[in-house]
């Protein structure tokens, strides 16, 4: 997740929360760079304020899209006036909240935006003995927790919003970590080794090709 904003208190405080959550953000405070950087790396979501140094979020969004990049984008702002959601909304934003906002409601547009993006319509997936619920990031296996740590439930849910599509470590690691973290491909070695472990016996299965990466797949679809 990247977030584009220039205030740092306001930042530091969406960063903490969402990070609380599980989530691995990024932040940007220029407009530029945050083009720059969204020319190059590939981000679940991004959080966009509008006044920015540099280049404004609207002219970032529609260079964004210009790049036929669909990453979802939700726009905060202070802006309220129905002319200003109409014009971020038309630029290309998924979403647009006014500031301040919320962080029960951010949290819960960001899980609607990755449900769409897996094409699910509810935070629940289940299959077979497996229940995992987005909003509580909680697995269950046969109705008791899975036990699952932190980094776990990331790997979980982006081998969810990808079944069916290989994925490589360096693509898993841009997902599971942030620049600053910097992780060897033997960490991310492990935490799949132990979500499949903690997994055997459901219908969840990921698949290692070797030179290649990973592909989670459901068994009955095999």
């Amino acid at each position: 997740m990247l977030l584009v904003e220039d205030n740092d208190e306001l930042a530091e405080t969406i960063i903490d929360r969402l990070r609380a959550e599980g989530h691995s953000v990024d932040r940007e405070r220029d407009g530029n760079e945050a083009n720059e950087l969204l020319r190059h790396f590939k981000f679940d979501l991004v959080l966009l304020d509008v006044n920015l140094p540099g280049r404004s979020g609207y002219d970032l969004l529609r260079s964004l899209r210009a790049r036929t990049d669909d990453t979802p984008v939700i726009i905060l702002t202070a802006r309220s006036q129905i002319d200003d959601r109409v014009l971020g909304l038309d630029a290309g934003a998924d979403d647009y909240m006014v500031k301040p906002v919320d962080f029960r409601e951010l949290s819960a547009r960001c899980r609607v935006l990755a449900r769409r993006r897996a094409g699910s319509a509810s935070n629940i997936f289940s299959a077979g003995t497996l229940s995992f619920d987005r909003a509580a990031k909680r697995a269950t296996i046969n109705g008791q927790d899975a036990q699952l740590r932190a980094r776990e439930i990331q790997l979980l849910e982006i081998m969810l919003d990808n079944i069916g599509r290989m994925l490589t470590k360096e693509e898993v690691a841009d997902h599971l970590y942030t620049f600053s973290e910097a992780p060897s491909m033997n960490a991310v070695e492990q935490i799949v080794t132990r979500l499949r472990r903690k997994l055997d016996g459901t219908p969840l299965v990921i698949k290692t090709a070797r030179g290649l990466g990973y592909m989670a797949y459901l068994a009955d679809d095999e």
